[in-house]
């Protein structure tokens, strides 16, 4: 380093963003020299390894990182990648936020983070704000296709966009990664079935994509059995321990209660087993329970949830190649998106037993 620059110096341009400017002055070169060993860019005159080497160390030194935004101003890529969230609040989505972060990060890649669940301007400001900082592709995480003038908004981004957990039919032209839900589904009833249980209420959430696919496979399952579902068998409430305990108090009104209740997801499957709790009914022995998710708290709660494993990361690493790797899809109108659908598993725990 040049020896005009002391360590304090050094200290105090670390606390701020880094130039240019500050490696040319501490490497002793011109800031042309800099730009070029810095961008990779072809130079008239040669520039010595040494020098390559002493400026780059210097960079690494200051903590210097390129502004995204000049970055795409040259053409090159921005490594941000955008994550638009329908509900950071749900416990699922934290999980697959933390694989996307792992994910883009093996890429090189950040993440810039927006939350959807709002009102639509505030979403359509978000995807704005997500598109100013020059992310070079976008994923949404949940269905957000009662968005209608995001969804149309997207639809005209000068970034891929690639949507998972949207359900495996929606119609919105964009690569979509997801789950089989329906297989899910059939997993977790044939458990129940076997254990003796025909009793089986179904709770979800607000039905879009994949809750919705979920509610249409548990029906489509007692058609086909030729299994005739009491009235109220089937709940949607909101998607969070308080959903399941209302779901849960209402159903034990009913004249014909389940035997067993298949939640939509596994947080709402924690609020039946906590009011099953309160109202005073055993859990598994009176009441099973099924989850689906396996989010990592499943496992920890009292009995342990059984429930359908959701792939998150196998979900999340193909919806990251789909928009940055090497099979990155754009939509051109002619061509049908690419639709990848994955298989869950059932992780069979101490919430479910045989009806004795």
């Amino acid at each position: 380093m040049n020896d005009i620059w002391s360590r304090s110096q050094v200290r105090q341009t670390r606390r701020r963003s880094p130039t240019m400017k500050d490696i040319a002055e501490a490497a002793g070169v011109a800031q042309s020299t800099v730009s070029r060993i810095l961008n990779d860019a072809p130079a008239l005159i040669r520039v010595s390894d040494e020098t390559r080497e002493r400026v780059r160390a210097i960079a690494s030194e200051l903590g210097y990182r390129p502004h995204p935004f000049a970055r795409a101003l040259r053409g090159a890529p921005s490594m941000l990648l955008g994550a638009v969230v329908r509900d950071i609040t749900d416990p699922f989505f934290a999980g697959a936020i933390e694989a996307l972060s792992i994910e883009a990060k093996e890429r090189g890649y950040s993440v810039v983070l927006g939350h959807a669940r709002a009102a639509a301007d505030e979403a359509l400001a978000l995807t704005a704000l997500l598109e100013a900082r020059q992310c070079d592709a976008l994923v949404l995480l949940g269905d957000l296709y009662d968005e209608p003038r995001l969804v149309e908004d997207l639809r005209t981004s000068h970034v891929p966009v690639v949507a998972l957990w949207h359900g495996a039919h929606q119609d919105h032209g964009f690569p979509t990664v997801t789950v089989d839900n329906r297989a899910g589904i059939r997993s977790a009833l044939i458990h129940l079935s076997e254990l003796g249980h025909r009793r089986i209420a179904f709770v979800g959430g607000e039905p879009l994509g994949d809750i919705r696919e979920r509610r249409d496979a548990f029906s489509e399952y007692h058609e086909e059995a030729a299994i005739e579902l009491p009235g109220g068998y089937v709940r949607h409430v909101a998607n969070g321990i308080g959903g399941g305990e209302v779901a849960l108090t209402e159903l034990l009104t009913l004249t014909e209660r389940p035997t067993a209740i298949l939640a939509a997801t596994d947080i709402l499957a924690m609020g039946i087993i906590h009011a099953a709790h309160e109202h005073g009914v055993a859990v598994p022995e009176e009441l099973s329970v099924v989850g689906f998710d396996d989010i990592p708290i499943a496992a920890a709660t009292v009995p342990s949830l059984t429930t359908v494993k959701m792939p998150t990361a196998k979900i999340v690493a193909a919806g990251v190649d789909l928009a940055l790797g090497e099979r990155a899809w754009s939509w051109d109108g002619v061509r049908e998106p690419p639709q990848l659908i994955l298989k869950p598993k059932l992780i069979v725990r101490r919430s479910t037993a045989a009806i004795v």
